[in-house]
């Protein structure tokens, strides 16, 4: 397998996580499972959780979270990340995180704003994220297009990005699509939250037909049927309109995978036949999940490892299925530091 074959592109966000009560959640107007944009109203609370609590700081971002649950499952050299950070500790932060982890970041360095920054407040199992983007804002396609990132674009295999991108720079993930179809190379993408199909509905439509594999959990796909006008609840109904959805690169049908949390994965294979596929997710006894901020995340790392080393799709999806088992035991969007080895 060539060095670097999965390219990410995202958010880097340093997460502040505190475990966190109803009064906070109250305080700050937000729901106890959920991920929103911080508006004015909501930006102390980045000052209070660092003072009033004892926050842990860790490399975060969705689609870094999932850079790194799939570099945990693939050979060292095996994927590069890009996104936009700020000049500071934190951004150092990041990238030393990263480099401990075995991933390459190419950032794009915005001087005049500081890194991205997502407070996650954890109640029980829950856990709602606030995020200022700040420098993770500022990510541009001339840095895509750079010769040097854009060497490792040709060079990679398979493209991922976090949905959360969508808010940022549109014109980098049609590019990384527009390369991808023309190469006959894999476009894969995660909805991410559920206020991406509602609010940004034309930029998501926008990159659709690039997609060869959407990943996203059940309450993005309600969020995209309601945006969508489908009229329907039924997950496995909203995932075959979706891989339905017209194609740049006819050559492979859509795949459409939909998380449930505990209950089964529901994955779609489109094309005249659709195929519709259901795997019930590894048990996990209640005693030893430790916070399942990141198990999406890392559910897309590993079905990433898998797509990297030509899987079958069940297996890919079980490699996603593994990791996820895994960093819901560690604090954070984690993997166990003693290292796990899929199907050892």
């Amino acid at each position: 397998m060539a060095e670097y074959s999965l390219l990410c592109l995202g958010n880097p966000l340093l997460d502040i996580q505190v475990n966190g009560d109803q009064a906070l959640l109250d305080k700050y107007g937000l729901k106890p499972n959920d991920a929103i944009l911080a508006d004015e109203k909501r930006l102390p609370i980045y000052e209070e959780i660092t003072t009033g609590y004892s926050p842990k700081y860790l490399a975060g971002g969705a689609a870094q979270n999932s850079a790194r649950g799939a570099q945990y499952m693939l050979p060292p050299k095996s994927v590069v990340y890009v996104g936009c950070t700020g000049q500071d500790t934190f951004g150092e932060a990041l990238t030393s995180a990263c480099v401990k982890e075995g991933v390459l970041t190419k950032y794009r360095i915005e001087k005049e704003q500081p890194t991205g920054r997502c407070g996650v407040i954890i109640t029980g199992h829950d856990r709602s994220m606030v995020t200022d983007l700040a420098a993770a804002n500022h990510y541009k396609l001339e840095h895509l297009k750079s010769p040097e990132v854009w060497s490792y674009v040709e060079n990679a295999k398979i493209y991922y990005v976090g949905g959360y991108h969508l808010t940022v720079c549109v014109p980098a993930i049609l590019a990384l699509g527009e390369h991808a179809a023309e190469t006959n190379k894999i476009f894969t993408m995660n909805l991410s939250a559920p206020f991406l199909p509602q609010s940004f509905k034309e930029q998501l439509d926008s990159v659709a037909p690039y997609w060869d594999y959407l990943i996203g959990n059940e309450s993005e796909a309600l969020a995209y049927s309601e945006s969508h006008g489908l009229g329907t609840e039924d997950i496995t109904a909203i995932a075959q309109s979706i891989a339905g959805l017209p194609k740049k690169n006819s050559s492979r049908p859509r795949t459409v995978v939909i998380t449930q949390g505990t209950d089964p994965t529901i994955v779609v294979t489109g094309g005249p036949n659709p195929i519709v596929e259901v795997y019930p997710v590894r048990p996990i006894e209640a005693k030893d999940i430790v916070d399942t901020n990141g198990a999406g995340d890392a559910f897309a790392g590993g079905f990433l490892a898998g797509l990297v080393q030509s899987k079958e799709l069940k297996t890919a999806i079980d490699m996603g299925q593994w990791l996820a088992s895994w960093g819901i035991r560690e604090p954070g969007p984690a993997y166990p530091s003693g290292k796990k080895v899929y199907g050892a």
